[in-house]
């Protein structure tokens, strides 16, 4: 998605061409119209032209107030026959605006029955060939890789500009309201070395290295011997990079590999949300492998964003936006499935739980900020409008989701059946 050359590099406007409404979009829009009658929670406005639709609450009564400016006639067609992934592309294109885009998720999720009735009608065509293109990215070693590499390797540039200094790209954890990403994000780091009860003579495995975020903090501040991987060529060099600079390469293994390839036994074991990318296929063989490559006394500790439990089934196969243009081959497991695996696929049993959903709604709404405030560095770095519309409906999308719980985040720690130490507090 690089730049036009004719864009400029500080003007965001809607460069929409108007057409006349055809016989198909007023159809669509009517009956989009009548479905978000539908609506029982939180107050929407739609305003199209000359026109104002209200739905839901009263605004005066209602939690969640959202506002939405039609700009193209072909929106509701795009909604209706393509739910939120049309939604995302009707936005991208500036076919319509809001002044708050995690609002307008937030109504939305509030109103699952309304949006299930809508997809399960008008969407199911468009979905069922959705889903035939996504089986195609299943995350074997070839396909995790490629997947891999369509998000992680856009830049590693990009993703400094709204990430923390340690680059990590995972829920933080904040203490209070007024605590910075920079302190959640360390924050979280010291509380997941201390759910580890890492010791100076542990040795730590690292699925997903990330940008060394984690791997550089635990054998900085705890003192243990740390190999960690990753199968994204960027983050690879950018961590190879990041621990020479540190100095730390007596205490920091770097590998590329592939976590079906790894070997030998740890003391401990991390995984922060990579298992979002192992795709439901693989979770017994994951699952599996890790328990393989922990000492019988050993502690694991996966950060995971989950669906929850009764949504699990019907998400695992529905390819929205998320699926279709930021994590290709993703997949969200629910507590429950992850509970099944280790009890099926391994002999660890769960020893703590620690759920930091609304943490990721308050990560997001930081990351978002300090993206907003790097818009023309963005476009320098040879990123279009279109990516900019994108990434903000991504951000948006996942804070909404969070903040209504239709998607978590939490922490698992789980032990083998030879250890004896329990998770330190934090």
């Amino acid at each position: 998605m690089k730049l036009a050359n004719t864009m400029s590099k500080t003007k965001r406007e809607d460069n929409v061409q108007v057409a006349a409404p055809t016989l198909l979009d007023g159809l669509a829009k009517k009956i989009v119209l009548t479905l978000l009658k539908q609506m029982s929670v939180g107050h929407l406005t739609v305003e199209d032209g000359g026109e104002v639709f209200s739905f839901g609450e009263p605004q005066t009564k209602a939690n969640v107030v959202a506002h939405i400016n039609i700009k193209h006639a072909s929106v509701y067609r795009k909604v209706l026959f393509a739910g939120t992934i049309g939604s995302a592309e009707a936005y991208m294109a500036g076919h319509w605006t809001t002044p708050d885009l995690t609002m307008v998720v937030r109504v939305m999720v509030l109103n699952q029955a309304m949006l299930q009735n809508m997809d399960s009608k008008w969407s199911a065509a468009y979905k069922y060939v959705a889903s035939k293109v996504d089986r195609l990215r299943k995350n074997t070693k070839v396909g995790s890789k490629k997947n891999i590499a369509a998000h992680y390797d856009l830049s590693n540039e990009f993703f400094s500009l709204f990430l923390d200094s340690s680059m990590m790209y995972s829920s933080a954890i904040y203490k209070t309201p007024s605590t910075s990403l920079e302190e959640a994000a360390e924050f979280k780091l010291d509380h997941i070395c201390k759910q580890l009860n890492l010791q100076p003579t542990d040795h730590l495995l690292e699925i997903g290295t990330g940008w060394g975020g984690m791997a550089l903090y635990a054998a900085k501040h705890y003192g243990c011997k740390v190999t960690t991987t990753t199968i994204s060529e960027q983050q690879y060099l950018y961590a190879k990079q990041a621990i020479e600079k540190a100095g730390l390469e007596n205490k920091v293994t770097l590998l590329q590999k592939d976590y079906r390839d790894l070997d030998g036994q740890f003391d401990k074991l991390v995984s922060i949300e990579m298992i979002e990318a192992v795709g439901y296929d693989f979770y017994t063989q994951y699952f599996a492998k890790c328990s393989s490559l922990l000492k019988p006394d050993g502690l694991m500790l996966i950060q995971a964003i989950t669906t929850t439990d009764q949504r699990y089934h019907r998400e695992k196969d529905n390819i929205d936006f998320i699926r279709k243009y930021i994590f290709p081959g993703g997949c969200l497991p629910s507590n429950a499935v992850i509970a099944e695996h280790v009890a099926n696929d391994t002999d660890m049993h769960l020893v703590q739980l620690h759920d930091i959903t609304l943490d990721y709604a308050k990560t997001l709404a930081d990351w978002r900020s300090a993206f907003s405030k790097k818009l023309d560095r963005v476009v320098e770095l040879g990123f279009d409008e279109h990516f900019i519309k994108m990434w903000e409906f991504y951000l948006c999308y996942c804070e909404g989701g969070f903040k209504e719980r239709v998607i978590n985040t939490s922490q698992f720690v789980f032990a083998k059946p030879m250890c004896r130490v329990l998770p330190r507090p934090a």
